[in-house]
């Protein structure tokens, strides 16, 4: 199955006072192109993030956004370590005692040992990770959905435009061998008008025209056409990674179209191979979403 490269999905999780949530957006692009915003806690692990979002999705620009709330806060700030804090109370009152001071301690006097308060990003965020990871799957999983029925999609048009190709190669099998017939007959007549000694040459004469027919005859510009064809349908069944593959499959097939129509000798021939062409260019627009 194809996927299409465009998508969103959002992720949300949600554990005691703890949640954490995801967003995530596609959109087309030649190879993975992936843009985190991130907590600042969450620094330290954004090589691994990225590692999980490259597992899971192979090509697009990638827009991934995760936030951590505690109750209705947003986490900006590392959690406060209770420890540190009933540490630096101690350590105050120690003071306090040992100068014979009466005051009270204040915040402000607690707020001087604030760098101790705050947990380590590290440590904070290898306690929210596994929360974080699960809202990450949930949106990847929500986009890929989005971007499958997509794909489907684009898959039912490519596979019309592909059977459209087929019948007009048949439709210049079909009618070339008479176009050849009718150069060839029309040539020869012209010849036999310019050269006065046909006689004694009338064999050497029908080898050049059948030579100068063959310069026309585009059999096997049709055999290589629909082999590729056949390669394409063959790709959109199977490939995992179809997106490049068939976009090289449709240079190819441009090609033997560019040929036929330097070949052609027939009207209808050529216009065939401009309406192959037509249908490839509208194909190639449609793969450039597929991943």
């Amino acid at each position: 199955m194809i996927s299409s490269m465009t998508g969103y999905g959002k992720g949300y999780v949600e554990e005691n006072d703890l949640s954490a949530e995801a967003e995530i957006k596609s959109l087309n692009n030649r190879y993975l192109d992936l843009s985190l915003r991130l907590p600042k806690f969450l620094a330290a692990k954004e090589f691994e993030i990225r590692e999980k979002v490259k597992t899971r999705i192979k090509r697009g620009k990638i827009y991934l956004a995760v936030t951590v709330r505690r109750g209705e806060f947003e986490e900006k700030f590392n959690e406060v370590d209770p420890a540190s804090v009933k540490l630096a109370m101690k350590v105050l009152k120690d003071i306090r005692k040992a100068s014979g001071l009466k005051n009270k301690i204040s915040f402000s006097d607690l707020m001087v040992f604030q760098n101790l308060f705050f947990k380590e990003d590290e440590e904070q965020a290898g306690a929210e990770m596994p929360l974080v990871e699960k809202a990450i799957d949930i949106a990847i999983d929500d986009m890929n959905r989005m971007r499958e029925a997509e794909g489907r999609e684009l898959e039912k048009d490519v596979r019309k435009r592909i059977k459209h190709i087929e019948e007009v190669v048949t439709k210049i099998e079909r009618i070339k061998q008479e176009s050849l017939e009718n150069y060839f007959a029309r040539f020869k007549e012209k010849a036999n008008q310019l050269v006065s000694d046909l006689i004694d040459n009338e064999q050497r004469l029908i080898t050049e025209l059948a030579i100068l027919s063959e310069r026309y005859d585009v059999t096997e510009e049709c055999v290589r056409l629909r082999s590729h064809l056949k390669m394409f349908i063959d790709t959109l069944d199977k490939s995992d990674d179809a997106g490049r593959r068939l976009n090289f499959i449709l240079q190819e097939m441009n090609r033997e179209a560019n040929t036929i129509n330097s070949k052609a000798l027939a009207s209808d021939i050529s216009h065939s191979g401009i309406y192959i062409k037509e249908e490839i260019e509208k194909i190639r627009e449609q793969i450039q979403n597929i991943e």
